[in-house]
């Protein structure tokens, strides 16, 4: 693997920042709201299975 120089306007640190508690707040309702929708979608996806009847032939 080469090494290469980092660009002026790019910083390729993997030093993550704290959340302040605003975005850690607005973090959690996004989130809330979002499983709201994947649970409404998917309940109203739900099907129930049957088995196909089958004729009797004689």
């Amino acid at each position: 693997m080469a090494l290469f120089k980092e660009p002026k306007e790019v910083d390729l640190s993997t030093k993550s920042e704290p959340w302040t508690e605003e975005e850690l707040l607005e973090f959690r309702l996004l989130m809330q709201e979002l499983k709201r929708k994947n649970s409404a979608k998917s309940k109203k996806n739900i099907r129930t299975k049957s088995k196909p009847t089958q004729k009797l032939v004689k």
